[in-house]
């Protein structure tokens, strides 16, 4: 699966059918408005393929929207054109371990895992409420961990191990395996890129 910019992303989502579309992104359309709407962390954004916008209701949804915009946009915008109707294999999967990871995830698609860990690496509990005021649920990996829902069939989960005597602190991020049967590789990463980005 390719991803090319987001003009072309505009012009294929808007000749999708908008009933096929709610059912594969299990997101709503708003008839009135015209918008998808998507559920994204705990924000709903308003996704209109006839004006090119992507809007929320949500200060802080606004402020993800012109912080992050190159990341969410991009991310929101191709998973409503690629997601399918599967059910999650509830395997996860480092973002290295999916089919052309290992390269794509170096250099400048590095992901700032190690700033993460620094952030919270000596207070779990500030992570755990971070990402419960983003609707995060709280599986048991780790000393920590979060299960966020960027879009909600691709989750994220992060997992924190707070730094002790003998080792610092360290973080990870996984997906389910299903992520790469439902985005490219390039949206893949900036899916995990936002989910990183509004913890820190």
């Amino acid at each position: 699966m390719v991803s090319p910019g987001a003009d072309k992303a505009w012009d294929v989502l808007q000749g999708l059918d908008h009933s096929a579309v709610c059912r594969n992104a299990s997101v709503a359309f708003d008839q009135k408005s015209g918008s998808y709407i998507v559920r994204s962390f705990c924000y709903d954004f308003h996704v209109n393929a006839a004006d090119r916008t992507i809007k929320s209701s949500a200060a802080t949804g606004e402020h993800i929207l012109k912080k992050y915009d190159y990341f969410f946009a991009h991310s929101c915008l191709w998973y409503l054109i690629h997601v399918r109707d599967i059910p999650l294999s509830h395997k996860l999967i480092q973002p290295v371990n999916i089919r052309g990871g290992e390269v794509f995830f170096r250099g400048s698609h590095a992901l700032p895992l190690e700033n993460l860990a620094q952030r919270y690496g000596d207070n779990k509990t500030v992570f755990l409420n971070k990402g419960k005021r983003l609707s995060a649920a709280l599986p048991s990996y780790g000393d920590a961990s979060l299960k966020l829902l960027p879009f909600p069939r691709i989750p994220v989960f992060l997992i924190l191990w707070v730094k002790d005597e003998e080792y610092p602190s360290r973080a990870d991020l996984l997906f389910d395996s299903t992520c790469e049967m439902q985005v490219p590789l390039e949206i893949i990463w900036s899916i995990a890129m936002v989910s990183l980005l509004v913890m820190m």
